[in-house]
């Protein structure tokens, strides 16, 4: 009998965190977190990580658990995952996959391989050509050999875009290719995928209006602390947005109105490309909350009507 599993997911933003615990309440669930930058201690105001005092008693999994200075990626977050799940499973617990990082979740779901990490000489070489010409240069041989992969792939996400060429290095295949192959795979799960969304203008305003507050609730200093602790930017905690941008601006090498210009553009740019995403993904239930008139309860009995009635793949 294939085990259940509910994903609730969406673009930065759109309510993700504050849903699930009423979900997680309704259903007795556990909480796996799904995001790349949450998993990191001392990135709280940067990464809008929900705090132990609102979790309200809901056990969280995968959330502060590394330090800045160890590396996170899809194969780590899978097996931990896994366990995470196992752990959920045997206590006659259901799981609640919260988070907006779109290739996890894909991972997780249908059981995907990243198993290959053996560092290659290529690879290496695409990290020094990062590290000295800056990611840009990488960015733009992805956008020649694989245009459908730079669409959701940040120009900033050496590590992704490293994959991808060496991908495509190794095998002369596109990797966009090769998800749309997997996106086919069968899952091993029961699962309902819940992807949260709002209308364009007001998501945006809502990114640029959290911004805003993280800057209010002392990002700058949580930054601080970190490069204190010795995270630099060629670290993977600190390709996170927000914390780049303001190392920059801690090196002297850009204002903070101009950090904070570059953090607002980027994460709405980041949120444009999660949407995509998951507009590419098979089996998922779209929530634009304008047509529940943002109101959560009418939200959560939907949500509990294609849980409990079976899977119902619903388009945008």
């Amino acid at each position: 009998m294939m085990k259940r599993l509910i994903i609730l997911t969406g673009p930065t933003a759109s309510g993700k965190s504050g849903l699930s615990l009423r979900l997680a309440k309704e259903l007795g669930c556990e909480i796996v977190s799904a995001d790349s930058m949450q998993v990191y201690k001392h990135m709280d105001i940067g990464t809008a990580k929900i705090s132990a005092g609102e979790m309200q008693g809901i056990p969280h999994h995968l959330i502060d658990v590394l330090e800045p200075t160890e590396e996170y990626n899809v194969t780590r977050f899978k097996d931990e995952a896994e366990l995470a799940l196992k752990d959920i499973y045997d206590r006659g617990r259901l799981p609640l996959i919260v988070g907006g990082t779109g290739f996890y979740i894909q991972a997780l779901l249908y059981d995907i391989d990243f198993s290959d990490t053996a560092q290659t000489p290529y690879r290496e070489s695409l990290f020094k050509e990062a590290r000295e010409k800056g990611s840009l240069c990488l960015y733009e041989k992805l956008k020649e050999c694989d245009p459908d992969a730079a669409v959701y792939i940040h120009a900033n996400d050496v590590k992704r875009i490293t994959r991808a060429l060496e991908y495509y290095h190794e095998t002369g295949k596109k990797i966009s290719e090769h998800n749309r192959e997997e996106r086919r795979r069968t899952s091993p799960y029961d699962f309902r995928y819940f992807v949260l969304n709002k209308p364009r203008e007001i998501l945006y305003k809502d990114i640029d209006d959290r911004v805003d507050e993280m800057i209010k609730r002392g990002l700058v200093d949580e930054v601080k602390r970190l490069k204190d602790l010795g995270c630099k930017a060629d670290m993977v905690s600190m390709y996170g947005l927000g914390y780049k941008e303001i190392l920059k601006y801690l090196d002297g090498a850009i204002s903070l109105d101009e950090a904070v210009y570059i953090i607002k553009r980027d994460t709405r740019h980041f949120a444009k490309r999660q949407i995509t995403w998951f507009k590419r993904e098979r089996d998922v239930i779209w929530i634009n909350k304008d047509e529940f008139n943002y109101d959560d309860d009418k939200i959560i009995d939907f949500m509990l009507e294609k849980i409990n009635n079976g899977r119902v793949t619903e388009e945008v």
